[in-house]
């Protein structure tokens, strides 16, 4: 009996071998727990997946899908703690840097070298546009490797500007865009001037205000670490914000984070949204936005300072060093972020919805130049033109446009987001927000040993 069944295990692998179908075993298969960021990018890749797995039938996926503030949370608490809950995370050009300093994450380039199977054919790690791969890297190494990238932009509904007689400027001012938001704002109609994130969450108000801080002349820290929260041109900058926001701004701003203002420009009920290069993809695309026909795109607000006025930024996959299955996460790492993936992207819903930001390949492609021409060349410019090393009018000691780029800032950072959109609230006045943001930050930086 035992030889027949041997007998018969053997003709079965050679009837696999000459079918050309794998041969496993149940200990080849692995299941990648994935946890990603809620947008429409990824849920796009959820539906896509099976693509994936019939490539490498041995790796099943496991996603986890949160929201933005609950995805950070939940990934920085993982890593820190190195529980080993994912075999991937999504990460940004905030987290990588800090993360790979802290050796939480494994060095892409090393894995590259250590498993040169897992690497998707033809991937081209030089064809990644240089400054969303510096951003990613740490000590000349790549960390992370980018799944989109972006800058910001100004997006507009060019039908309520021609109703109106108006015209948005190609590089507008901030007082130009309050000005228009305010003239074309009719609550009576449900029709709002601009939709702009309010949500507390260092990622969400922050990103939009800091570039608006920037551009006013504010910063975050003097050259020694000192807080300038309470400055006049980090006060200026925020009363401007809010004082947008509740005068001619979506009621509700406060609870607003990137995915509301979006369905709210999308939806047609508001003219103007500052936000992320990316989201040009969403509103262009039938399936998502209702105003396909009339979406207008500009570079980002400027104000005195034409500098940190467009962000740059990355949602990238990152492999924690807890990982057990480092080689099959490279394997998803370099499909997910692959000229492969977006040209299935493409082909499968459409080219101005592919993942942008992350290739110089993108933007001389045919297809996708076509397509997302009303946007490309914007989107390309900005990432271009955004410098983390030189976002300030006056010198720091840090890196960031949209972040401070310093393990304390996602801590300090969420809880001065909470003041100001208790501001935009109308909870609390400016002053009173930015007195306690000062207060705030001033004992992070203490207890932290940056100043005394």
């Amino acid at each position: 009996m035992k030889k027949k069944l041997v007998l018969t295990s053997i003709l079965l692998m050679i009837s696999l071998v000459f079918t050309g179908l794998p041969v496993l075993r149940a200990a080849d298969t692995v299941t990648l727990t994935v946890a990603v960021v809620n947008n429409p990018d990824q849920r796009k890749l959820l539906a896509l997946s099976d693509s994936f797995h019939a490539a490498h039938p041995n790796i099943n996926l496991s996603f986890v899908m949160l929201p933005e503030n609950e995805l950070r949370d939940r990934v920085t608490t993982d890593i820190t703690t190195k529980t080993g809950s994912f075999d991937i995370v999504q990460v940004g050009t905030y987290d990588t840097p800090v993360f790979a300093k802290n050796n939480w994450l494994a060095s892409v380039d090393d894995l590259m070298t250590t498993y040169p199977n897992s690497v998707q054919p033809n991937y081209d790690v030089n064809d990644l546009l240089k400054p969303i791969r510096l951003g990613l890297s740490y000590n000349s190494k790549l960390y992370a490797l980018p799944f989109y990238g972006e800058s910001s932009m100004t997006f507009y509904n060019k039908k309520m500007f021609a109703d109106a007689g108006l015209t948005m400027p190609d590089e507008p001012t901030w007082d130009q865009i309050k000005d228009l938001a305010c003239k074309l704002n009719k609550p009576a109609q449900k029709q709002y001037g601009i939709a702009m994130r309010g949500l507390p969450g260092w990622g969400e108000v922050l990103a939009p205000l800091d570039t608006v801080i920037n551009t006013f002349g504010g910063r975050w820290f003097d050259e020694n670490w000192q807080p300038q929260l309470k400055s006049k041109e980090f006060h200026d900058a925020v009363a401007f914000y809010v004082d947008l926001l509740q005068k001619c701004g979506i009621p509700g701003a406060a609870n607003n984070g990137f995915s509301e203002s979006l369905t709210a420009i999308a939806q047609g009920q508001a003219a103007i949204w500052i936000d992320a290069t990316v989201a040009a993809g969403f509103l262009t695309d039938p399936s998502q936005s209702k105003i396909v026909d009339n979406v207008g795109f500009a570079m980002s607000p400027y104000q005195t300072v034409k500098k940190g006025y467009h962000w740059l930024w990355s949602w990238a996959y990152a492999i924690p060093t807890t990982s057990k299955h480092q080689d099959a996460a490279l394997q998803f790492l370099t499909w997910s972020t692959s000229k492969d993936y977006i040209n299935l992207v493409g082909t499968t819903y459409g080219w101005q919805t592919i993942p942008p930001g992350t290739r110089a390949s993108t933007y001389t492609n045919p297809d996708y130049l076509k397509a997302a021409k009303s946007f490309a060349d914007i989107t390309l410019k900005s990432i271009n033109t955004a410098d983390p090393t030189d976002a300030t009018r006056d010198k720091v000691p840090y890196v960031g446009v949209q972040f401070v780029g310093i393990p304390e800032f996602q801590g300090f950072g969420t809880d001065v987001s909470q003041q100001i959109s208790a501001a935009i609230a109308g909870q609390l006045s400016v002053d009173d927000a930015l007195t306690k943001s000062q207060d705030i930050v001033t004992k992070a930086m203490k207890d932290a040993g940056y100043i005394k």
